[in-house]
């Protein structure tokens, strides 16, 4: 399997800016194993990251510099930091979607709900949820075993897409970049996957 592709720069996971480097260096200073690496860039952006929904953030952030810059985003945005931090230390990540029920912001609605994949050596591909733990939320970081904020619930219509992408979908960037701040972004979530 050719994971190149799920190791490079953009304009979006800029893993080349200066406070993104400086991160990844304070974070994992002195440690070379991948899995450890990959733990502590999920506990740190899940952690000390807000998410901007759970503190209705009037800021909404796309670049992975800037989700740094303001600590704050979307599950969408913090996803692009956590992938920036990984590929910056060549562990291969992607973008991994759900599609789910949004009843906590607005009755009957779907939205997109952002995953990472990453490249796990000894497991292969492995899924985490870096939107920020709360009551009724617990992502941890266990491989092989998944755990995520969300159950998919099939019969609600939800959908759990293992395609891993190595950018964020369309719909994503045009919902980030259309919805500067907290009342538009819950009027406006992104529903499509593809």
């Amino acid at each position: 399997m050719n994971l190149n592709s799920y190791l490079k720069s953009s304009e979006i996971v800029d893993f080349n800016h200066p406070s993104i480097v400086n991160l990844s260096k304070k974070l994992i200073k002195n440690i070379s194993d991948k899995e450890q690496i990959a733990k502590i860039f999920f506990q740190y952006i899940r952690d000390e990251i807000r998410h901007s929904g759970d503190c209705k953030d009037n800021k909404t952030t796309l670049k992975a510099s800037e989700v740094l810059e303001y600590k704050t985003g979307w599950c969408y945005s913090k996803s692009i930091l956590l992938i920036a931090l990984l590929r910056l230390n060549e562990i291969p990540a992607g973008f991994t979607y759900q599609k789910l029920k949004c009843d906590e912001y607005i009755d009957d609605t779907f939205c997109i709900h952002a995953l990472v994949s990453i490249y796990l050596e000894k497991y292969g591909w492995y899924r985490v949820d870096a939107r920020g733990n709360k009551k009724g939320v617990d992502a941890q970081f266990t491989p092989p075993i998944e755990q995520l904020a969300f159950e998919v619930n099939e019969k609600k219509g939800e959908i759990d897409d293992k395609t891993i992408y190595t950018e964020p979908v369309e719909s994503v960037i045009d919902a980030l970049k259309k919805n500067s701040c907290y009342e538009l972004m819950i009027n406006n979530f992104p529903s499509k996957i593809v």
